[in-house]
């Protein structure tokens, strides 16, 4: 344990000295404070970050409640532990509804006192290292964020150079990215072992990684197309089936989850498709709905005419009819139209990769779309199971 230093608040003169006394024989780099009443113990709070605040709950003036909600507008990650007279059970429990992080029974057993205690700096200084991490984390994050947007722009005015910049772009973002992941991985499973509630603020960092994620795998798709490595690996695959589990992943993995209504034929349709790409699609397709969008979203399948049609619809902002042959062009994103939900930050890359997975699967799609009444972007694919057929270029998939 790292040098601490602990406030003590008390009225009774002897427990003022026999507390502090029990804390210097028993605990070592500990340095101890008192002040003899809670207006006292407030100017030393609101002077110095303790690592842990105990207090007598009975106190003239002020009592310790009164105190416990003082600590907890000044300094609200400080553990406070209370203590209360013998058979004060209901004291107790308003203590720990206030916030305080254990409460010490009169007379009071000095083992379960340095015990709690030692718990109560563990925990500020477990909280410190988090916050203290979560912040360098959060700062790599915002640069990596940063670097992404900034290699766009460069992307965008040197078109001449753009095959070097994505090969540089994926080795040198996906590094990093990776390691941030496992680390913010690591953090979150310590927090949770440690059973500490520090573990929701993890969850905007790890959303920014996830969308970084995104981005660099469509560089990394885009810069497969340009190389001609883009290769489809097709099996026999339960059309329906897909799209069930597909819409279920999308829900589990989107914070807040959204609502996707799902309308599927009761016949089996069975097609040769690459799972994986053509899953891309699917969610790209979902996420934009929903990035779009605040009301719920639909995705049906039907069978018209020897062909399949996945449709993803919404009732969102809609799209101008001036602007829709630009859609599924390379970094094109649809001027003066507000996000809904969800992260703006974006390469305009995820229509045109799916545009080019369902041509490559001999297919098209089509769009439907009205400014204030929403979009329907329908998968058009020929009703028809090929032989699976595996090219026999080998590429990487990204991770």
């Amino acid at each position: 344990m790292a040098q601490a230093h602990i406030l003590i608040v008390d009225d009774d003169t002897a427990l003022l000295q026999a507390l502090p006394q029990a804390v210097h024989l028993r605990m070592k780099d500990v340095q101890v404070e008192t002040a003899d009443a809670a207006l006292t113990a407030l100017e030393l709070i609101r002077n110095k970050d303790y690592d842990a605040i105990v207090s007598d709950i009975k106190m003239p003036g002020m009592d310790g409640l009164g105190l416990l909600r003082k600590i907890q507008e000044l300094r609200p990650d400080t553990p406070t532990l209370l203590i209360t007279g013998h058979g004060d059970h209901n004291l107790a429990i308003q203590a720990l509804r206030g916030g305080a992080y254990d409460f010490i029974q009169k007379p009071i057993d000095r083992d379960y006192f340095v015990a709690a205690l030692y718990r109560a700096i563990q925990t500020r200084q477990l909280r410190r290292q988090v916050a203290e991490q979560q912040r360098a984390l959060e700062e790599h994050a915002r640069s990596l964020e940063k670097a992404v947007q900034e290699r766009t722009r460069e992307l965008i005015a040197a078109n001449a150079a753009k095959d070097e910049f994505l090969s540089m772009a994926s080795h040198e973002l996906k590094t990093p990215l990776s390691s941030l992941k496992g680390m913010t991985q690591l953090l979150r499973r310590k927090l949770e072992r440690a059973g500490s509630s520090d573990v929701i603020r993890l969850v905007s960092m790890e959303n920014s990684i996830r969308r970084m994620e995104l981005l660099v795998n469509d560089l990394l798709n885009i810069s497969f197309i340009e190389m001609g490595m883009f290769v489809l690996h097709k099996q026999p695959t339960d059309i329906n089936e897909l799209c069930r589990r597909l819409v279920d992943e999308y829900i589990v993995g989107t914070n807040p989850p959204p609502v996707v209504e799902v309308d599927l034929p009761a016949e089996k349709i069975e097609m040769a498709i690459d799972v994986d790409r053509f899953g891309q699609v699917i969610i790209n397709l979902l996420s934009n709905a929903r990035k779009y969008s605040s009301a719920p979203i639909r995705l049906s399948v039907r069978v018209e005419d020897e062909q399949c049609i996945i449709s993803v619809s919404d009732d969102g902002v809609g799209i101008p009819p001036e602007v829709l042959p630009h859609i599924f062009e390379r970094f094109y994103r649809v001027p003066g139209i507000e996000v809904q939900r969800g992260s703006s930050i974006g390469l305009g890359l995820g229509l045109y990769i799916s545009n080019q997975i369902v041509e490559r699967h001999g297919g098209r799609i089509d769009v439907q779309s009205t400014p204030g009444k929403g979009s329907v972007f329908s998968v058009v694919l020929p009703l028809k199971v090929a032989s699976p057929v595996e090219d026999s270029t080998q590429v990487s998939q990204p991770s």
